[in-house]
């Protein structure tokens, strides 16, 4: 066992790291105030990234390439594009977890793609920046309540609903939605498919004002009789009881590990800024003192860093098992669950710790804490994970444990 990073992604580590500080941090605040406004900042990154993407070897990094590896990568040891995701976008969410959201061509649509399309769709929509539109009005976190249709019409689907909360979802140039062929046969029916920016029926209701989160737009979006090549319907379009909607949920697994990077990004942030403002006022963290001669602050910060690398080595874990083709859906709900827990507990911690400069704009920390919640909360809940971890752990299927 070696918990250390591969040396191999030092490169990319530095690169994120030169990116969340010299390009998100500067203009964090900025796009925090103006809610909607597109981060044009970003489109030059997006251009270097897909540059960096299509020269590698290995896959390259971000949503459009995360995958599980095929059997053939089974055996041996193998750190690859999830582990590469994760590590990235760690290092941004570091520097801003909006304007993270905002790259184009790395929404949770384009890991859809990369999860299930066969080759002829990776082909044509690989370079597409992809939304994802799975909640609606009705349907949380309870998939089988999804009531947006997909029918049939010779070589189309014909999708009618409504999709709240799409992340990205006025920018993007398609979304993935997530439709049901036969509402009567419930989750085995759900299937998703790639609609394209502009497709009549498709339309944009209004974006959301939040809590954090304010570079990255949320949408909801209305779909009225729109008509959708079969040809962009992902994964088996057959309905298979015994298989569930397993193509359409393996995206999870891929990129709930992701979120949790994201969630030990923003809480090392908070972390780190706390210890700086701590040494400015001549308390500087050691982790030499016995803990009853340390002041509370200092206690405080290194139970809450014990919590932070327990997070990060679980997520480390979930996407390891990605890239070597192992099941990880326990461990990809673990991840998600710790982390997002604690990326909010630290960043609300350090806002209170660090006083009138948490509490205040003066400092980025109320900003950190406003947007950790969300990593708590999309790709499924807390309470989900929870739910998802004892299924696995008892060997309970959805319909017997609730």
């Amino acid at each position: 066992m070696n918990l250390e990073i591969p040396r191999k992604f030092t490169p990319l580590i530095n690169q994120a790291q030169q990116v969340a500080r010299e390009v998100f941090r500067p203009i964090s605040r900025k796009y925090d105030r103006a809610e909607h406004d597109y981060p044009r900042e970003l489109d030059m990154f997006a251009s270097i990234m897909d540059g960096m993407n299509e020269g590698a070897g290995d896959g390259g990094a971000g949503a459009g390439s995360l995958a599980r590896a095929g059997d053939e990568n089974g055996s041996g040891n193998r750190n690859g594009t999830n582990m590469k995701t994760v590590l990235g976008l760690t290092e941004l969410c570091w520097g801003d977890v909006g304007l993270a959201l905002s790259i184009p061509r790395q929404g949770l649509g384009n890991s859809a793609i990369a999860a299930v399309a066969n080759e002829e769709q990776l082909a044509r929509l690989g370079n597409t920046w992809a939304a994802m539109a799975i909640t609606e009005p009705g349907a949380g976190s309870d998939s089988a309540s999804i009531r947006t249709t997909a029918t049939r019409d010779g070589d189309d689907y014909i999708i009618n609903g409504e999709k709240i909360y799409v992340t990205a979802g006025e920018r993007a140039d398609a979304v993935v939605v997530w439709a049901s062929l036969d509402r009567s046969q419930g989750r085995a029916a759900i299937k998703s498919f790639v609609v394209e920016k502009g497709t009549p029926g498709m339309s944009v209701e209004r974006l959301e004002k939040k809590l954090g989160i304010r570079a990255s737009d949320t949408a909801a979006i209305r779909f009225d009789n729109c008509r959708v090549p079969a040809a962009n319907l992902l994964g088996d379009p057959e309905i298979s009881v015994d298989k569930g909607f397993a193509g359409a949920m393996q995206t999870f697994d891929n990129t709930r590990p992701v979120v949790a990077g994201m969630a030990i990004g923003i809480a090392r942030a908070a972390l780190d800024q706390t210890y700086a403002l701590l040494e400015k006022c001549g308390q500087p963290l050691t982790y030499r003192a016995q803990t009853w001669t340390q002041t509370a602050a200092e206690r405080e910060l290194q139970l809450l860093e014990a919590e932070w690398d327990a997070a990060r080595l679980l997520t480390l874990k979930a996407a390891w098992m990605a890239d070597n083709g192992l099941p990880n859906s326990r461990e990809a709900s673990m991840a998600k669950a710790k982390a997002g827990r604690v990326g909010n507990q630290v960043t609300l911690r350090c806002v209170e710790l660090c006083g009138s400069l948490g509490y205040s704009e003066v400092e980025l920390l109320e900003k950190w804490a406003r947007d950790s919640k969300i990593l708590d909360i999309f790709e499924g809940t807390q309470q989900i994970q929870l739910l998802i971890i004892a299924r696995r752990l008892l060997g309970k299927s959805s319909a017997e444990l609730k």
